[in-house]
Parts: structure tokens; C-alpha cells; sequence
């Protein structure tokens, strides 16, 4: 066991007195696994982000709650049958709510882009959703501070506003937006609440962080035109279980709102998260999928190239070799040797990498959020020690054959 641990210890001298001799050549060498840990790792870290992002978009929605909608969210059927479709009315919301009896909670929702000042301040095209006080219900939002609208305030169209983080953040620099006005469409408005950061940038403007929700009343009255608008009817089911029932409930009962005769296809969609989750997961495994081809054409033209080093390595220490065996060195000792300074070469440019990955991940995430985990340490350091392994094993071995007298004479 000893004599194991003084041939490793010598190895690994002998390894790093070779790359440190061979400074710049060692970082040409590495230049392939720089740029493939580096793509690996930033990959990872932003596929992190993105997922948590979106994951927590996701349940500020609701994953108990279905949509009926005039359009759907993905489908096959031709843009222009869906866009001849009748819009959803108000009339056809309370139809159905007095109809459905498993959900918990019906709201409608519809927006508007306005543009929404406060002093010298503004956004524009903002997302301004209109709905009742039920609304809330539907969603999983935490309030910052203040509360939602209410009902009394609901029916009776008063002109009060929740904002989403990101647009407190933008109007309110100092905070304290509760209880001020803001103006949407020229219109005043007072902040009754604000919403905590839910959001997922995929969501675009449907990320509630980018909206102000009012009472619907106030968006039929003032921006919104009810026979060009189709809105959407939010239902929450009891729980995650009863969602498909919910669902057949809610085709059933919108058929006999809208009085479709048996055989007469929908005009009108219900729509779910898993339409969200499903586009979305195969977005990702594309944008993954590239991301693996690059990074592994990067090792491979990386291993490529330590394999190289390391047989002219090999040829320019033929002599050392031989002296090496000649005084008693075992090829297991010659094989390890060589391995460990190949491993040690890709260990190097893997935390070059992984140093580049975290300060990129860094640039990026003022744009698109990323996560830097701890499993992105261990992927780029096993990855840096695989490839050395089998990028050094060829010449390494090769090595290790060499005969002692020849190896002598070579000059």
C-alpha cells in the first residue's frame, strides 16, 4: 500500500513538473475543454434558471386550473377555422358558472396594452388584465403588500389597481406604491396591492410581475370593445385529482351554453398547463440537445488534441522513460504517470472552464436568469477527468510498452 501511495505522489509530481515545463502549450492544449466545460456548465446553470423561472411562473397560475378560451394555447387546427370561431361573452361566463357545479372558483378574465405613468415615469404596453374579485382564487399569488380588489369594488367598477413586482419596481424606484395613484390610459387609479415576484420571463407579458389587474367593469368601460374581445373563463378544481373531471364538466356545459347539436364540433377550446409544460419541455430538449453536440464536438476536438501533445510528450521523454524502467519503474507506473498528467492537462482547462462558465453565467443572467448549482462543479470536474483518461490511455500505453534499451539509445 505504501509503495502504491510514493508511486502516485511521484507520479503526480512528475505530471505537473511536465505541464508547468510546458506552460503555453499546455493552454493551447486546453483551449477545446475550456470552451467544452464552459458550454456544458453555462448550459447547465441556464437550463436551471430558465426551469426555475418558469416553474414558478407556472404555479403562480395554478396547475388545478383550466382555461376556456376561444383560441388554444397549441393545436393542429388551421389559424383561421379557430379564428372564426364566436368570442366567449359575459354572458356566456355567467351562463356557465350557474351551470358547472365541480369547480371552487369561475372567473373571466381579458386585457388591454396601456401605457401606465406615474409622474415622469412610464411603461408602455403594458398588460392591464381585467377580472372579478374571484379571480385571485384561481392563482397562487402572495401579495407584497395590500391585497386584492373586492368584490364590492369588483361589481362596482371601482378604479383600483394591483401591480405586479416588476412594475412597482419600475414606477415606484422607492416603493411604497400602496395607496398612491397611478395613471392607466389616462385614467387614475388607486394601488390597493402588489403582488410578490412570481414570474417566468417565458410567460412574456403574461407574467404577472409585467401586469396591473382592475376590475373587468373597467376595462369594458373604458378600453375594451366586448363584441371584438373573446374572454377567457379561469376554473379551479377542488384539487389536482379532479382536474380531468373538471374539464369534461366544463366541455359538457359550454356545449349546452352555446347550444351545439350532438356530432357539432366545439367552438371553443379548454386549455392547460400541460400544453404549456409540454411545448415547453421540447423547446428546452432542442435547445439541450444542441447544446450537448457543441460541447461534445468541443471535447472531442479538445481530446484530439491532448492525445497529440501526449504522444509528442511521450517521443520527446523516450529517453527519461527508458531510465525510468532501467532503474526498476513498473509499466503500471509508466501507464499512471502519463494518465495523471493528461488528466491533470483537462482538470486545468476544466476549472478554466468552469471559472469562464460562472462569470458568463453571471453576464447572462442580466438578460435570462441562471442558476449556478453545485452539480454543475462536479459535471465539468468529472467531465475534465474522463476525457484526460481517455484522451491520454493511447499514449500513455504506448509508453509504458516502450523497451528500456531502445528507449536508451533513442536520440
Amino acid at each position: 500500500m505504501n509503495t502504491f501511495f510514493y508511486e502516485l505522489k511521484e507520479g503526480l509530481v512528475i505530471a505537473f513538473t511536465a505541464v508547468k515545463a510546458n506552460k503555453v502549450r499546455t493552454l493551447l492544449t486546453t483551449l477545446g475543454i475550456v470552451i467544452g466545460v464552459t458550454s456544458v456548465v453555462l448550459m447547465s446553470t441556464a437550463i436551471k434558471g430558465i426551469d426555475g423561472a418558469f416553474q414558478r411562473g407556472i404555479s403562480s397560475l395554478g396547475s388545478d386550473v383550466i382555461h376556456i378560451d376561444k383560441w388554444e394555447w397549441f393545436s393542429n387546427v388551421d389559424w383561421w377555422k379557430i379564428r372564426k370561431r364566436p368570442n366567449i361573452t359575459m354572458e356566456d361566463y355567467e351562463k356557465y358558472k350557474k351551470l358547472a357545479r365541480l369547480p371552487v372558483a369561475v372567473a373571466p378574465t381579458i386585457w388591454s396594452n396601456e401605457t401606465i405613468k406615474k409622474d415622469e415615469l412610464s411603461m408602455e404596453n403594458v398588460f392591464v388584465s381585467g377580472s372579478t374579485a374571484e379571480y385571485l382564487a384561481t392563482t397562487n399569488f402572495t401579495f407584497q403588500s395590500g391585497r386584492f380588489y373586492t368584490d364590492v369594488e369588483g361589481k362596482a367598477s371601482r378604479y383600483v389597481a394591483v401591480l405586479g413586482s416588476e412594475i412597482e419596481k419600475n414606477l415606484f424606484p422607492q416603493g411604497n406604491s400602496l395607496g398612491n395613484t397611478v395613471k392607466i390610459g389616462g385614467l387614475d387609479f388607486k394601488v390597493v396591492g402588489v403582488l410578490n415576484e412570481q414570474g417566468s420571463f417565458i410567460l412574456g407579458n403574461f407574467n404577472p410581475d409585467k401586469q396591473v389587474f382592475v376590475p373587468i367593469g373597467v376595462l369594458f368601460k373604458h378600453f375594451v370593445n366586448s363584441n371584438f374581445r373573446s374572454v377567457t373563463i379561469d376554473v379551479k378544481a377542488p384539487n389536482n385529482d379532479m382536474v380531468g373531471e373538471v374539464r369534461d364538466e366544463a366541455i359538457g356545459v359550454m356545449r349546452k351554453v352555446r347550444g351545439l347539436r350532438l356530432g357539432e364540433d366545439n367552438d371553443f377550446s379548454v386549455n392547460q398547463q400541460e400544453g404549456l409544460m409540454e411545448n415547453y419541455n421540447s423547446t428546452v430538449g432542442v435547445i439541450s440537445a444542441g447544446g450537448f453536440f457543441i460541447t461534445g464536438l468541443s471535447l472531442f476536438v479538445g481530446a484530439i488534441g491532448i492525445m497529440n501533445i501526449m504522444f509528442v510528450s511521450v517521443k520527446e521523454r523516450t529517453r527519461e522513460i527508458g531510465v525510468r524502467k532501467a532503474i526498476g519503474a513498473k509499466r503500471r507506473t509508466i501507464l499512471a504517470q502519463f494518465l495523471m498528467e493528461s488528466s491533470a492537462i483537462c482538470l486545468l482547462g476544466g476549472l478554466i472552464g468552469l471559472i469562464n462558465a460562472v462569470l458568463l453565467s453571471m453576464l447572462v443572467n442580466q438578460f435570462l436568469p441562471t442558476s449556478v448549482q453545485y452539480e454543475a462543479v462536479i459535471i465539468a470536474i468529472v467531465i475534465s477527468l474522463i476525457v484526460g483518461v481517455l484522451a491520454g490511455f493511447a499514449p500513455a500505453w504506448q509508453a509504458s510498452k516502450l523497451d528500456p534499451v531502445e528507449a536508451l539509445r533513442y536520440e
